[in-house]
């Protein structure tokens, strides 16, 4: 060993202190690697660029290990945990019906604050035994899921258990903005006379254009990649969707209002002006 040291010119001490260093960055990568495998179990879709966030609130302060970006990204992709991009799900909305269709009233609104808009909308989760039907809806201020029901059909029954549950926790005597697509599940009869009853204006998309319910269909997108696989069973999907909410609400950080969770931004009160000039302008359009 002394004799290769002399004749690559490096000192004895020099190799051992090298090797050392890569014993100990392997160590460190493990770590890292075994910390993202097990966030990846509550949060299966979570993105590299999250998960890093992750790792400087949490790991960094437990035990000192640290990582660049470029080198965690080549880490993961190397041991085949970063996220594939799925294509889209069509929607399931059907506006062809004899109910009163309502005007679009959140063109270039943005909210300033919790309970003044509310965006609500329906998608499927699939299983082994077909669809179950996830009614959401959403706080557009502070992206937080204050209504939701999972069930076996699209009738309005189920979205109306979701507006109940969304109505149960407005403070203040606030009315929002109830804004959705045409659907008949929100357009029905039962689902606008609770709206009317409790004076909150009624607002919907005027044509098929995603942009005019963007928040919503987000909410959506973002729901199905804490969902780490295809259910079973349709049960199974009903009863594990409550916590996939959960760790939505209270685990998920989102970029579009400051890296807190959808929780802490309801309970912060913070404004987050430019993103909402980016939706309102989006919903305008």
């Amino acid at each position: 060993m002394e004799t290769l040291c002399g004749l690559l010119g490096v000192s004895r001490q020099a190799h051992y202190q090298h090797e050392k260093k890569e014993i100990l960055q392997r160590f460190e990568n493990e770590i890292i690697l075994e910390y993202v495998r097990n966030l990846k179990t509550r949060q299966p879709k979570i993105g590299a660029r999250k998960a890093l966030l992750h790792i400087a609130e949490d790991l960094y302060p437990k035990s000192g290990i640290t990582i660049g970006r470029d080198a965690f990204f080549s880490l993961l992709r190397e041991n085949n945990l970063l996220v594939r991009r799925r294509r889209k799900k069509p929607k399931t909305t059907d506006s062809n019906h004899n109910y009163k269709k309502y005007p679009n009233l959140i063109k270039g609104f943005a909210p300033t604050g919790i309970n003044q808009l509310f965006v609500s909308d329906l998608t499927y989760i699939e299983t082994e035994e077909g669809f179950v039907y996830l009614f959401l809806i959403t706080d557009a201020y502070s992206r937080k899921i204050v209504g939701f029901y999972v069930g076996e059909t699209m009738e309005a029954l189920g979205a109306i258990l979701a507006l109940n549950q969304s109505i149960e926790q407005i403070t203040n005597g606030s009315k929002p903005i109830h804004h959705s697509d045409r659907g008949t599940q929100y357009a029905s009869n039962e689902y606008t006379k609770i709206l009317l009853n409790r004076e909150m204006p009624i607002s919907m998309t005027e044509n098929g254009n995603p942009l005019e319910n963007c928040m919503a269909e987000r909410t959506n997108g973002l729901v199905k990649e804490l969902i780490k696989n295809v259910y079973k069973t349709k049960i199974e999907a009903i009863f594990s969707i409550p916590t996939v909410i959960e760790i939505y609400n209270t685990e998920r950080k989102h970029g579009s209002i400051g890296m807190l969770t959808p929780e802490q931004a309801h309970r912060s009160g913070i404004v987050f002006e430019n993103c909402w000039k980016r939706t309102a302008a989006l919903a305008s359009v």
